[in-house]
């Protein structure tokens, strides 16, 4: 027998030693199983019922899709933000990419890049100054990954902001989401 035959073997015993066992193949299909059946009663169309609103610290919400809603859509989530003229939302920041599209109102976005660093560990930092980005009626304004950001109504009326993010971030184990200050309404 060869070397290379003997050192196969003792890997190939290695592989096979008693280390415990597990169901996580079997179980993941049946709960495969057990989503397909549920995913046919999700929601094809949901009503305006059906959205319910939310006083977040981010500030008023009406939630459009959310994972929590049953819907058949998996990869977003889908919001309407109410910002009333003079105020502003809480400032926060998320490791997934944002855009959303100006329904109603005007006014601004302040957003605080991030940079990092990853030598030994992954460092953030934000910069000291915001840019400023001026939206109206039906601007489409894209905010970048952990970049921090608030809104900004100046009227005249309330702003109406349909805001789009995506869970996957989440469902990769990077579910980072800061509030770093809560609305002022």
């Amino acid at each position: 027998m060869g070397l290379d035959r003997i050192i196969d073997a003792t890997e190939r015993a290695k592989a096979h030693a008693e280390v415990g066992y597990v169901d996580f193949y079997s179980e993941a299909l049946k709960a495969s199983e057990q989503f397909r059946a549920e995913y046919d009663g999700y929601l094809n169309v949901v009503k305006s019922a059906q959205m319910p609103l939310e006083r977040s610290p981010d500030g008023l919400l009406k939630h459009i899709i959310n994972e929590r809603m049953q819907t058949k859509e998996m990869c977003l989530d889908i919001y309407m933000h109410f910002i009333p003229e003079g105020k502003k939302s809480g400032k926060h920041r998320h490791l997934s990419e944002e855009v959303f599209y100006v329904v109603e109102g005007s006014g601004y976005d302040l957003h605080w890049d991030v940079n990092f660093d990853c030598v030994d560990e992954i460092e953030f930092e934000w910069a000291e100054e915001p840019k400023r980005f001026e939206w109206t009626v039906g601007d489409f304004v894209y905010i970048p990954p952990y970049c921090a950001h608030q809104h900004f109504s100046t009227g005249p009326g309330e702003a109406r902001l349909v805001v789009i993010n995506t869970r996957i971030i989440k469902a990769m184990g990077f579910n980072w989401f800061e509030q770093l200050e809560n609305c002022d309404y």
